[in-house]
Formats: structure tokens, C-alpha cells, sequence
């Protein structure tokens, strides 16, 4: 599967998870269920992925944990906001950049429409 099927896919699943469940739920009800989709559709997917600052010699563990991890290369950060802000970019790509993964999406399913809380970002 090339990476842009990839991609369709983590989408297709995380709107089929939005329609089913619908806004106003904890971060980790979507989470679980997308986490379930996604692996019974046949990818490789890790949650609560620890990723460590390395700074020179030293590993420093502050905590920073990536949602889903699709095929060990694209993060999903899930969010359940009013609104995505600067802070939640910050984030994703802070994962992008520690991680060295090439590409990542904040999705908040705090929206009526999921396609409106879709943000994909890349490196």
C-alpha cells in the first residue's frame, strides 16, 4: 500500500469513527475506536507511543506520548477542543520533529463535521 492510500485510509476511518460516534466524547473513547478500526483494517498501529527528547549523549523522557502511530511513520495526534489552536500545531510538530516522521495530523473530534477539524502537517 503506498503512502497516499495510506493516508485515504487513517481519514476514511477516522470520519466512519466521527459518524458512529458523533462530538462530545472523551479523547480516548476516539482514540480506543479508532485504534480498533485501524488495526482490523490490517495496519501496523501502536497508541500512547513514548517519544524521548535526545539531546546529545542524554535521553531525557518528558513524557511526550503520540497518540496512534500508523505503519511507524504517521502520527496521529487526537484532540477534543472548541477550536485547534497554535498549541496543539506546537505539539504535532514537536512529535514530527523528535520522531523523524514525515508526516502527522491533528484531528479533533470536537467538530460537527470531522472534516472540519482535519489538520495535516509534514516535514
Amino acid at each position: 500500500m503506498n503512502y497516499n492510500n495510506v493516508t485515504d485510509e487513517v481519514i476514511s476511518k477516522s470520519i466512519k469513527v466521527h459518524r458512529k460516534l458523533g462530538p462530545g466524547l472523551l479523547e480516548s473513547a476516539y482514540r480506543e475506536c479508532l485504534f480498533y478500526e485501524l488495526q482490523k483494517s490490517g495496519f501496523n498501529v501502536k497508541k500512547e507511543v513514548p517519544l524521548p527528547l535526545v539531546y546529545e549523549d542524554v535521553k531525557l523522557d518528558h513524557g511526550y506520548r503520540i497518540d496512534l502511530l500508523v505503519e511507524d511513520k504517521i502520527v496521529l495526534e487526537l484532540k477534543t477542543v472548541d477550536q485547534l489552536n497554535e498549541v496543539h500545531q506546537a505539539q504535532i510538530l514537536t512529535y514530527l520533529k523528535l520522531g523523524e516522521f514525515p508526516i502527522g495530523y491533528l484531528l479533533n473530534f470536537n467538530v460537527k463535521m470531522l472534516k472540519d477539524g482535519i489538520k495535516r502537517y509534514r516535514i
